[in-house]
């Protein structure tokens, strides 16, 4: 039985460590390409039910932050609802992870807007710089390096993909002096 060195166990860990990053990388690449091809029937349900079972999946990561959540009210909407599920555990999840120093306060609310509702998830955590706003949506950017912030760069990627199939959109509000507010739209009318 050999015994690895300091060297021979550094490549070891190495390897072990890029393997376990080379598979969350395909999950969520294989997440991300089911978006657009397969999905759920569309249900009329409270925006409420998805976001409450993303907090679920999310429960422990609160807890150790301590961060508090905010649900206002929010309307009733024409959903995937597994989708809508994944796109709130993403952008809360965020919240929660690019929190700085700070304990985390999330928010989120509804505006009527005519044809469509606006929902907005906003966070005190550090921000991101306006010009970064477009990149962010794009698979695989990153903002941070992987010893910052541990992910694959595809979460909001997958969000917009989410609200694309739901004939939405997601957009960064400009102006903030505190954190993000990401604002993203689905609309009142039932799927076609």
């Amino acid at each position: 039985l050999e015994v690895f060195d300091d060297t021979g166990k550094m490549y070891v860990n190495t390897i072990v460590e890029g393997g376990k990053r080379m598979q969350r990388l395909i999950s969520d690449l294989l997440e991300y390409s089911r978006v657009g091809r397969m999905g759920n029937p569309r249900e009329f349900v409270s925006l409420r039910q998805p976001v409450e079972e993303a907090l679920a999946l999310l429960h422990a990561r609160i807890q150790e932050s301590g961060a508090t959540v905010t649900i206002d009210t929010l309307p009733d909407v024409w959903i995937d609802r597994p989708q809508m599920i994944r796109l709130f555990q993403n952008l809360v999840g965020n919240a929660l992870k690019y929190r700085g120093d700070k304990v985390p306060h999330v928010r989120i609310w509804s505006q009527d807007s005519s044809d469509l509702w606006k929902i907005y998830v906003s966070d005190n955590g550090i921000g991101i710089a306006e010009e970064f706003f477009d990149l962010v949506f794009i698979i695989f950017k990153r903002l941070h390096t992987r010893d910052e912030y541990p992910g694959t760069g595809i979460g909001l990627a997958i969000c917009k993909r989410i609200l694309e199939r739901h004939g939405g959109s997601i957009r960064l509000i400009p102006g903030q002096t505190e954190g993000s507010t990401f604002e993203f739209t689905l609309s009142k009318q039932p799927p076609v």
